[in-house]
């Protein structure tokens, strides 16, 4: 063999090793390919991670007895504002009340509420027994006038519900005093009221100017 035909198959084999490079990078795309793809596909899953919601609690009592407790109103205040009304038994609840502190304070008309409020904190769990006791709400009606200018021993109290007749004494004895509470009374009526001064002898004045009074 001559030198120059040992050179061409040479350049023959040089060339031949040449054509097989593009297919070895080829293979070695295709393999880095497909881990490309693997870490794409794991930031698609961890893109679709949500937080999960927060942990409410419930803040629950009872308002006895139930001719105050039931239909009250119950107020929550404090990290969150909530209105709710007490059942027929005078059971209320709040519920979805997240950690925090709160005031509970009921209410209904013609009652009041021992303790007037309550305070309730929330922290990981539950609050129940928040309870109140209802007392129906009593009413007086408080009159005063001036002394007399004569002598007296005292004063009588007269009360209507008649504007200007039929008064009615309403002190069991004299009263020594400028001023007299009436707690006899209902809510919703409307009261009129005179006053007469008493000597030593027992002689009783004319009556004094008609007051009126309406009791809510």
């Amino acid at each position: 063999m001559s030198l120059k035909e040992k050179l061409n198959l040479s350049s023959l084999g040089s060339t031949s090793r040449q054509r097989r490079s593009p297919e070895r990078t080829k293979v070695l795309l295709a393999a880095i390919f497909p881990f490309l793809l693997f870490l794409g596909g794991c930031a698609g899953v961890l893109g679709g991670q949500t937080t999960p919601p927060s942990q409410t609690y419930t803040i629950s009592g009872t308002i006895s007895p139930t001719a105050g407790g039931s239909g009250a109103t119950v107020s929550l205040n404090g990290a969150a504002s909530l209105t709710t009304t007490s059942d027929s038994s005078g059971n209320y609840s709040f519920t979805a009340v997240a950690n925090g502190a709160y005031v509970i304070t009921p209410s209904e008309s013609g009652y009041v509420f021992s303790p007037t409020s309550s305070s309730a904190t929330v922290n990981g769990a539950s609050v129940t027994g928040v309870n109140f006791t209802a007392t129906v709400q009593g009413h007086s009606v408080g009159l005063t006038w001036i002394a007399s200018t004569s002598p007296v021993v005292g004063y009588n109290v007269y009360r209507s519900t008649v504007s200007g007749s039929s008064y009615s004494q309403i002190n069991a004895g004299l009263v020594t005093t400028f001023s007299y509470a009436d707690s006899a009374v209902q809510s919703g009526a409307t009261y009129y009221y005179v006053v007469t001064a008493v000597d030593a002898g027992g002689n009783e004045s004319a009556f004094s100017n008609q007051a009126t009074a309406f009791v809510p």
